[in-house]
């Protein structure tokens, strides 16, 4: 595994961890990343809810949390420190400048188009900006976006395939469409990256995210032109995972078809395992009969089945009976509890064997 440049932070190792809410990835689990040499990422989604004792304001206390997550994440590690940022959270604003104030290394944002995400930064300002998107035509029109508006062009670009986990930029009859599979748009996706590189002179390296859960899976993709991966869901099972243990024996507890889509209230698809919980919406026995956080710009509590917020903090927290856990597709591999180092070991050891394979080449008869 080669080591690449976002701007002029050196990856030693070019895995990324995803950032996951609510709870999930905090600064146990980035600042383990980090340490490895990869990527370490502090999920913003749901802040407010982790950290009550600031105020009896939600926004306010995501601003806090979210201070003291990179601060505590900076305690544990001199490596990279990351933090993902939804365009679609209402305190989408206050996620970016607190994430520029703390000087995080690099903001992730998707959930729709960051389209003004760099009029955020200051002259001062070097934290890295590095959108998610599911197309080529995506990457086209933030690269030229940011270009015309801001003279910026983003420092790296992540492309997510309709395996992730969590919540899904692709329509229901998308996801399961080989023309948009991982495999089909990275090379896309690298190709409109070159493109602008040759234009402006400036390298823009592509990450590919989104059910890639081996060595194996990782060299296959960055064979396409990948110059990094992300990796979500195999990193869930760790000691430094911040999830509740209950959280995470889901997944190891888990098959291939308990892995399901699912209609999230923000009104994309999303994939999860399946449970009680699930089980109790599709029967229509959820409904919320408030809305204190007013996360998501897209969500109307007196039109959702649930609180997708409360969901996602019950389920970190280990109460399954009333939440669920989001995973990529191919959650259902994991089989039990590593640390971060064995993990990463692991994947370089499956990488090297399958480098290996493809330089014998097939065997002769």
């Amino acid at each position: 595994m080669k080591s690449f440049k976002i701007g002029d932070l050196t990856i030693k190792l070019p895995i990324i961890q995803g950032g996951m809410g609510v709870g999930i990835s905090l600064s146990g689990l980035a600042s383990a990343v980090a340490n490895e040499g990869g990527v370490g990422v502090i999920s913003c989604a749901g802040m407010g809810l982790l950290y009550p004792k600031f105020s009896k304001d939600y926004l306010t206390n995501s601003i806090m949390g979210l201070k003291e997550e990179i601060r505590k994440a900076r305690a544990k590690t001199r490596g990279v420190i990351g933090v993902n940022v939804m365009v679609a959270l209402s305190n989408f604003s206050d996620m970016v400048k607190t994430s520029i104030a703390e000087k995080a290394d690099i903001i992730f944002s998707g959930a729709g188009l960051p389209l003004d995400l760099p009029s955020y930064l200051q002259r001062e300002s070097t934290t890295k900006l590095v959108p998610i998107v599911s197309s080529a035509r995506a990457a086209k029109i933030i690269c030229e976006k940011w270009k015309a508006n801001y003279d910026y062009l983003p420092d790296a670009i992540v492309v997510e395939g309709p395996k992730a986990g969590g919540h899904l930029g692709y329509k229901n009859n998308q996801i399961d469409d080989a023309n948009y599979s991982l495999e089909h748009i990275v090379p896309e996706v690298v190709a409109e990256a070159r493109h602008f590189e040759k234009l402006y002179g400036r390298r823009i390296p592509v990450i590919a995210a989104g059910g890639l859960y081996t060595g194996e899976d990782i060299y296959r993709i960055m064979e396409l032109g990948a110059d990094g991966v992300q990796l979500g869901s195999k990193f869930v099972t760790t000691e430094e995972c911040d999830a509740s243990q209950a959280f995470k024996d889901t997944y190891i507890n888990s098959r291939e078809e308990d892995i399901e889509i699912i209609a999230s209230p923000v009104g994309m698809p999303g994939r999860a395992i399946a449970g009680e919980f699930i089980r109790r919406v599709r029967e229509g026995l959820t409904r919320p009969k408030k809305c204190p956080f007013h996360c998501i710009k897209t969500c109307d509590y007196t039109k959702s089945p649930y609180c997708i917020i409360m969901a996602l903090y019950n389920a970190a927290k280990g109460n399954l009976s009333r939440g669920y856990a989001f995973a990529g597709a191919n959650a259902f591999l994991s089989k039990k509890i590593t640390s971060v180092r064995e993990t990463i070991a692991s994947l370089q050891t499956e990488f090297r064997a399958a480098e290996l394979r493809r330089k014998r080449g097939p065997l002769s008869v």
